[in-house]
């Protein structure tokens, strides 16, 4: 009996911390310092996940401010100092008549930091959410941007079709090239070699080689018909280009629709291990869990306001595009494939740069590659259902050039991916490549027709 009570007596006690039910909810200190349980259960009906977990609640103000002034990364964080040319350049624009040079420089520049903020509350509503889910929600909230641009350049009184199907074609090329080839170069310097997972690689260069073909289709279709041979008048020809357009819309939004499927129902769990592999190597891990992190309520208002910034931005931006192509002798290639994607993309380019540095390459690809399919199998698919539903002739009939240095492009970098393995010789190369494409598209006449806005289906 005295044995037993002496045991007890030696016999630590349990702490206060290893004592609390682990359904209870915790401190708000716990969460700050990244230690939340993953057996927290949430207050309401969404169910946060840790790493995005802000520990407040509803908007505060100063708090809003100053982290979105820090945003994700340093890149990120340069961007912001580009903010007061917002203001300067819708002053600018609505007090001025003419220089259309200076107002499409301001409206440009004032594109990329409301851009970074829609990134950056995407990335922030990306973290309270579960992986998968997680980089398909940043993915598609990182393309409110395009598709705004694309909107506005298709709804205007001067419809500007050729700058539309370039923009396409020159985001799908920013993202496998540009943004693709950063990644790798920036991860290759702090590292020789960065491997990621097969599963990423092989179905995104498989999806992206099989959109770049169906994109391809109503070019060839239309290149193959001679209006001689055939007997046909060129408005029959491009009615049946822009049928054929319709109907290769239709299908690639079913592809993607099946993409999601796959890989958020049936494959999720494939998807959700190489993401937490790729967390628990992340060399910034420790500082991403103790900063201070948006509420969902201030993520709402982040997106709602940059939204809207940057609709007012590309309404002005997009209204100089003719006078710059007319005046300056920018070419509409040009234009559409290198100028209108690289601001469009911004946001996503800093996000997946800043991964692939802190060897999150597996997530810098998600970025890189999903942006990139849903631009060839949603965003570009969509413009042409809503020109059908709002009675435009805008169709998928791309230039020969474009399309070539698209098909290349997708074999080129699925020739990079092929050992799921790579440095910052094959980034080197990547970012080569898309120079040399944009030094073609800037040499790149205009079309006849082009100076005046309207190209419409078929005139190639």
């Amino acid at each position: 009996m005295a044995g037993t009570l002496r045991d007890r007596e030696k016999a630590p006690r349990p702490s206060k911390q290893s004592s609390r039910d682990p359904a209870l909810p915790q401190t708000r200190q716990d969460i700050m310092n990244g230690t939340s349980s993953k057996k927290r259960r949430p207050n309401g009906p969404v169910r946060v996940k840790t790493a995005g977990e802000s520990g407040r609640r509803g908007i505060h103000p100063l708090h809003f401010f100053k982290i979105t002034w820090k945003s994700s990364s340093y890149l990120s964080r340069a961007v912001n100092v580009l903010w007061p040319i917002v203001p300067a350049a819708i002053a600018v624009y609505y007090s001025l008549e003419d220089h259309h040079v200076l107002k499409f420089i301001l409206a440009y520049i004032a594109m990329i930091p409301c851009a970074n903020l829609i990134g950056f509350a995407g990335q922030e509503l990306a973290r309270k959410m579960p992986h998968v889910l997680g980089i398909l929600a940043e993915t598609t909230i990182a393309s409110i941007v395009e598709i705004i641009l694309f909107m506005i350049l298709l709804v205007g009184p001067n419809p500007q079709y050729e700058v539309i199907r370039a923009a396409i074609l020159g985001s799908i090329l920013a993202n496998m090239l540009l943004c693709l080839g950063l990644c790798f170069f920036a991860s290759g310097i702090r590292r020789e070699t960065s491997t990621f997972d097969g599963a990423i690689s092989e179905i995104g260069t498989g999806l992206l080689l099989m959109a770049g073909l169906g994109l391809a289709i109503p070019t060839i279709f239309q290149n193959s018909i001679s209006v001689t041979d055939f007997e046909l008048t060129p408005q029959q020809i491009d009615d049946k280009v822009v049928s054929l357009s319709h109907a290769v819309a239709v299908l690639l939004l079913v592809s993607y629709c099946v993409y999601i499927w796959f890989q958020m129902r049936t494959h999720h769990g494939i998807y959700d291990a190489i993401f937490e592999h790729d967390e628990k190597r992340d060399a910034d891990g420790h500082k991403d869990q103790a900063k201070a992190k948006l509420t969902l309520t201030e993520c709402i208002i982040a997106l709602a306001i940059s939204v809207a910034l940057v609709s007012i931005i590309a309404i002005a931006l997009v209204n100089e595009i003719p006078f710059i192509v007319e005046e300056q002798g920018i070419s509409d290639p040009f234009m559409g494939l290198i100028l209108v994607p690289l601001v469009e993309k911004a946001a996503e380019h800093l996000t997946a740069i800043d991964e692939a540095w802190d060897n999150q390459i597996n997530f810098a690809l998600a970025h890189c590659i999903g942006a990139t399919i849903q631009t060839a199998m949603l965003n570009a698919p969509l413009v042409v259902i809503v020109a059908w539903g709002t009675g435009r002739p805008m169709d998928l009939s791309f230039e020969i050039f474009d399309v070539a240095m698209l098909i290349l492009a997708i074999i080129t970098v699925g020739n990079f991916l092929r050992d799921q393995k790579s440095d910052y010789f094959e980034g080197f190369l990547c970012v080569i490549i898309y120079i040399a494409i944009a030094v073609a598209a800037f040499f790149f006449p205009n079309l006849p027709h082009a100076a005046e806005g309207t190209s419409g289906s078929g005139e190639h």
